[in-house]
């Protein structure tokens, strides 16, 4: 497994090692040791996978309490990938990662807790699956809005088309009103 740092501290791209041939393909995504040899401690405890067609853009999600990391991945279908620092502490406060990942590229992307997180559907479907580092909490959700002008993410939105976004997600909150994390 190759761990490349992104931009954003702490944010990684991963490049699992695929082995294939003309029967398919074998990989691992995850394993306890190979991630801390790499630095990582992580401790997952929930599993999600979503299915979405072109054009919906889910996010930026965070959660204040039950904090989650998530390690994502592309199965089936190609997304735009993002991640938004909410760290005050941090030197990359308020600036965004974003990248593609697909089940052809097969990267998957480490997000740690204290980001927003989101995804733009490219393909006709993605199928998105991610680890997380603690459970769902409905309660303390938050979303920033995926179109802030002061966080200006550079979603690969075609001209003249406007993202599918659940009722939450249009709803986010604009950059000042995002709480932060300490």
């Amino acid at each position: 497994m190759k761990f490349i740092a992104t931009p954003l501290r702490d944010v990684y791209l991963l490049e699992p090692r695929v082995f294939g041939d003309q029967r398919g393909f074998f990989m691992e995504t995850w394993n306890l040791d190979t991630f801390r040899a790499a630095g990582f401690d992580l401790n997952f405890v929930q599993d999600n996978h979503s299915r979405s067609a072109r054009g919906i853009l889910r996010g930026l999600h965070f959660q204040m309490e039950h904090t989650q990391g998530k390690l994502v991945r592309v199965t089936a279908g190609e997304v735009f990938d993002v991640a938004v620092d909410l760290r005050r502490s941090s030197p990359t406060l308020g600036q965004w990662y974003g990248v593609s990942l697909s089940a052809e590229n097969q990267r998957m992307l480490w997000v740690p807790p204290g980001f927003a997180h989101g995804f733009y559907v490219t393909s006709e479907y993605a199928d998105f699956i991610y680890k997380c580092s603690d459970v769902y909490h409905p309660a303390s959700e938050k979303t920033l809005a995926w179109n802030d002008a002061t966080v200006g993410i550079e979603w690969p939105v075609p001209a003249g088309e406007t993202p599918q976004l659940s009722a939450k997600d249009a709803q986010g909150l604009s950059w000042a009103d995002t709480p932060r994390f300490d």
